[in-house]
């Protein structure tokens, strides 16, 4: 897998992660859906280039 990608994937789960908990704290239900979509988004680009990898070896 790439590095690069996979880290940034990486990061913007945890970013999402993090936005998501701070949302929940605050009660900003905007923030908190935010975080939730850059969650499932950062999982959803790291399984994708998982899958090409797997795909390509």
């Amino acid at each position: 897998m790439n590095i690069r990608k996979t880290s940034k994937n990486l990061g913007e789960i945890a970013e999402g992660k993090t936005r998501e908990t701070i949302g929940k704290v605050l009660g900003n239900k905007s923030m908190e859906r935010k975080g939730k979509f850059e969650k499932v988004m950062g999982k959803a680009k790291y399984e994708l280039e998982r899958r090409k990898h797997q795909f390509r070896h």
